[in-house]
């Protein structure tokens, strides 16, 4: 079954590559087709998963190279298959508001499918070579969608996340290896690599936690490793910033989560080093947001904040803070894709992004004016959205394992609303018209924008269903540590 998932946007890629390029609308209806497919493929997984069970469900594996041990070794648990459905859903989304891709249409639409798949690989890969073959090809169909489609300094942008990735990979790469060397059965089965990292000497597992950290740190991304992230954002198309925040940035949680199960030794060393660098980038992500007047580039920085939530959740290492942290990842996929969804129509009718010279949209665009407001409240937390009850859950967690420190949690959450506020004050209901007439959503954005904030909504007002799914695998995760 998994594998018949993954294989679905490669074959919807092949596809495309052979319609004729003089039809851009039926490129893009059959690109919409195949990640619905996906789409309705996730859910059933999802529909078909035992949340009672913390092991690896609908397994499968085949010899790849045995000669080295690697195998295709694909499996879903509560911790991967909430981002398998989120995945599937935004890439589902952005291929539904990519109505204005006209030219090269089938260089891009090809390109999102093989990153569909890509980002589905990471998420459902049981070994750890297949895990890293995943990840590096995300960094292909990247690189052309931003370098080609993007904005003004579009090169320097894609040049910047290629090396900055790369160059995280390649320690990955190297503790990957070590870990391998380890490994009692000499292969790359996650289980295996668990196995043997568990009985390593604290000091090996330390060194070994430092190069997955770095590789998995750039992607998330956490300070001082966030260079490449507002400049990818702002000259990146706005369906590629939708995949680029709400699903790539979680591979790097994700991976995180991976290694602390194969070096729990290594993350009870570090978890209060782990801690204050995620309280770094709370506080610091929160206020360069509430400096930027670029609307793109303020949603960019606030990940930074987001994705300290989620570090912070994961350096908890127990039940209540692993379960926020990944509620989260969730969460902010959904509000932060949301966002550039909706930056991105504000800027197709404005030609702008900068928050001085844009007011008055109430009235004239009330679907978008409330998505908007919408969108940025529940970001910074806003009771009855998804991302207050995971942060609510990092805090008590984060109350658990060190006190009264994770009050600067809430210092960041009070910079986060007094943004958004300032955001939607401007925007929504002050200042003078940028036009005399601004067209509203049309009907494939207002679609895409109520799934993602139906999403939102329905996570925060009634949160127990998503946190079942993932709380077998939290449970066996935080028992590692005690907890």
């Amino acid at each position: 079954m998994l594998r018949a998932l993954l294989l679905l946007p490669l074959l919807g890629a092949l596809l495309v590559a052979v319609l004729p390029s003089r039809r851009p609308e039926v490129i893009r209806m059959a690109s919409l087709a195949v990640s619905a497919a996906a789409l309705c493929f996730a859910l059933v997984l999802a529909f078909l998963f035992d949340p009672t069970q913390p092991g690896q469900q609908f397994f499968e594996t085949r010899p790849w190279n045995p000669r080295v041990g690697s195998s295709f070794a694909l499996g879903l648990d509560g911790i991967s298959l909430p981002m398998v459905v989120l995945a599937a859903l935004l890439c589902f989304v952005a291929m539904l508001v990519s109505t204005t891709i006209r030219s090269s249409a089938k260089f891009y639409f090809s390109l999102m499918l093989v990153l569909e798949a890509a980002m589905l690989g990471v998420f459902m890969a049981r070994d750890w070579s297949l895990f890293y073959v995943f990840w590096e090809l995300t960094l292909i169909p990247l690189f052309f969608l931003i370098d080609r489609m993007g904005g003004s300094n579009r090169h320097r942008a894609a040049l910047n996340f290629v090396l900055y990735t790369l160059g995280g990979s390649v320690f990955m790469l190297v503790a990957l290896l070590l870990l391998y060397d380890a490994a009692p059965g000499h292969s790359f089965a996650m289980g295996d690599m668990a196995e043997g990292g568990r009985g390593l000497p604290l000091a090996t597992q330390l060194l070994i936690f430092a190069g997955l950290f770095i590789g998995f740190g750039v992607k998330m991304p956490v300070f001082p490793l966030h260079g490449w992230l507002p400049l990818a954002h702002v000259e990146a198309p706005s369906p590629i910033s939708i995949l680029l925040s709400g699903a790539l940035l979680k591979m790097g949680s994700y991976g995180l989560i991976r290694a602390s199960e194969t070096l729990p030794g290594a993350m009870l060393a570090v978890k209060d080093g782990l801690a204050t660098l995620a309280l770094v980038s709370l506080v610091y992500g929160s206020v360069l947001a509430w400096r930027q007047t670029d609307l793109k580039r303020m949603v960019a920085y606030s990940s930074v904040a987001h994705m300290g939530v989620v570090l912070l959740g994961i350096a908890t290492l127990n039940v209540t803070g692993l379960g926020g942290a990944v509620f989260q990842m969730t969460a902010h996929g959904l509000a932060a894709a949301l966002l550039f969804l909706l930056v991105g129509a504000l800027y197709e009718r404005t030609h702008t992004r900068e928050l001085g010279e844009i007011g008055g949209l109430l009235g004239r665009a009330p679907r978008l004016t409330f998505l908007l407001a919408l969108a940025l409240l529940s970001a910074a937390g806003l009771p009855g959205g998804a991302g207050f009850i995971a942060e609510l859950h990092v805090l008590i967690g984060g109350f658990e394992r060190w006190g009264g420190w994770v009050a600067l949690l809430s210092l960041a959450v009070i910079v986060s609303a007094a943004y958004a506020l300032r955001v939607v004050g401007r925007l929504c209901l002050g200042g003078e018209p940028h036009a005399t007439s601004l067209p509203d959503l049309n009907r494939s954005e207002f679609v895409a924008a109520s799934v993602l904030a139906i999403g939102i909504v329905a996570a925060g007002v009634y949160p127990a269903p998503l946190i079942a799914l993932s709380a077998a695998s939290v449970r066996e995760i935080a028992r590692l540590f005690g907890a």
